[in-house]
């Protein structure tokens, strides 16, 4: 349906189901880890943390039936619903959390849910579902570097001219990835037109795409071609 949809997205086999309720708030919160130290002849001072992870509760209902202030036109059972959360959540999975007609767009492990009946009424079931955001990382072996040669004299060679580059517009045709390096394969782009938001040059999965600026994933480089 048009309009404030709230949906979620499986990265292990690119399903999405939208809330068929719209929640009555969501609120992103974003902070820092500060720290706060006394320091002397000057008193309490605030030393800024790096960023924390992003964490967003959704409180809404399943309701059994059609109702009038529904999100979908397709209602299934609640059961269907709350098997395809718990079963992401079992299996350690994550989710894509995109909220239309805002630049919502995050991807989230579910670190909670609860579910079940408020006053005795059994028409719905209310439920409270936590999403936390997930960020990627991967140690890397530092390699020592070998000793150049030198080599004889001759002609430089001219380096080709960069093909593809920031803000560029191409056409997508593969798996989208979380990061980089490959984690989280996600949904499959077929000649999809989108623009390079972000490169990162000697990974597997150099180039990031997505539309208006908001990345949808990292792909390989063969995966692109210009638009």
């Amino acid at each position: 349906m048009d309009g404030f949809g709230v949906f979620l997205t499986s990265y292990k086999n690119n399903k999405t189901i939208q809330l068929p309720v719209n929640p009555e708030e969501l609120q992103l919160k974003y902070e820092t880890d500060d720290h706060s130290e006394i320091i002397v002849d000057l008193g309490e001072v605030n030393r800024v943390g790096d960023l924390k992870l992003t964490g967003v509760t959704i409180a809404s209902t399943f309701p059994l039936n059609m109702t009038t202030y529904l999100a979908v036109l397709d209602l299934k059972k609640p059961d269907y619903y709350i098997n395809w959360i718990r079963k992401i959540q079992k299996a350690k999975g994550l989710v894509r959390l995109v909220v239309n007609n805002t630049k919502i767009s995050l991807a989230m492990t579910i670190a909670s849910f609860t579910y079940g009946f408020e006053n005795s009424y059994d028409q719905e079931y209310t439920y409270t579902l936590e999403l936390k955001q997930y960020r990627s990382f991967k140690a890397e072996k530092v390699k020592k570097k070998k000793k150049k040669h030198k080599s004889k004299k001759g002609k430089k060679r001219v380096a080709p001219p960069k093909k593809f580059g920031i803000h560029s517009n191409v056409i997508v045709t593969g798996r989208l990835h979380l990061d980089s390096y490959g984690a989280g394969p996600g949904m499959y782009e077929k000649k999809a037109k989108r623009e390079i938001v972000n490169i990162a040059p000697g990974r597997k999965y150099p180039i990031c795409v997505g539309i208006n600026g908001i990345a949808r994933g990292w792909v390989k480089k063969s995966d692109v071609v210009k638009a």
